[in-house]
């Protein structure tokens, strides 16, 4: 577990999310790339206890350094769960999805993000079960700190009914995340060292 400063701030002063943002950048950045995959392959271990059969699962393509995905997404594939990806729209800042059926169909693409761009298929967010989502950093409440745009907030919002999972290296929790209305709670947090429902216990 992180025992750094909390978001609470040093001596009780509190940090603005964009202080806290530098903060997690440079606190992930700071793990070697030998690190960020041998806990990216422990985190999506884990992952696999959190989806079941009959799911049908949205899950970001990862870029450096976040927590990488493709060997979940491998699995998905392998187990013939339907895996859907979002695409970053930055007109209107919001998401679209698509279904992905071969991982090498992804180019980098808005913000370097791996996206099947060329490759789509179309995919109706209602079908969608639960969500793995990147994050910057994370509370045991459940608070997700994303990077300041909010495509993940404004999806998820208007789509209630998906089951929010995000995924961190355990270095990225924080005590007491700063939030407002608009933020998306995760219902189950991924690291390498435990799988965190937020509705009690590991």
């Amino acid at each position: 577990m992180n025992t750094s400063a909390p978001a609470g701030g040093v001596n009780n002063i509190p940090i603005g999310k964009e202080v806290l943002r530098n903060i997690l950048r440079e606190r992930r950045w700071a793990l070697s790339e030998q690190e960020r995959q041998e806990k990216s392959l422990k985190i999506c271990e884990l992952l696999r206890d959190v989806v079941t059969p009959g799911e049908e699962i949205l899950v970001y393509c990862a870029k450096d350094p976040e927590v990488e995905t493709s060997s979940f997404i491998s699995y998905l594939l392998e187990h013939e769960i339907p895996v859907i990806v979002p695409i970053i729209q930055k007109e209107d800042v919001s998401l679209r999805l698509s279904y992905l059926q071969d991982p090498s169909c992804l180019v980098s693409s808005t913000f370097h993000v791996p996206e099947p761009i060329g490759s789509e298929i179309p995919a109706d967010p209602a079908v969608v079960t639960t969500a793995i989502i990147p994050m910057l950093g994370f509370d045991r409440s459940g608070a997700r700190l994303g990077y300041g745009a909010g495509y993940y907030d404004r999806f998820l919002s208007t789509n209630r009914h998906i089951r929010t999972v995000g995924l961190a290296y355990s270095c990225q929790e924080e005590a007491g995340l700063p939030t407002n209305a608009n933020d998306i709670s995760m219902t189950i947090v991924v690291t390498e060292d435990e799988i965190i429902n937020m509705g009690g216990g590991s």
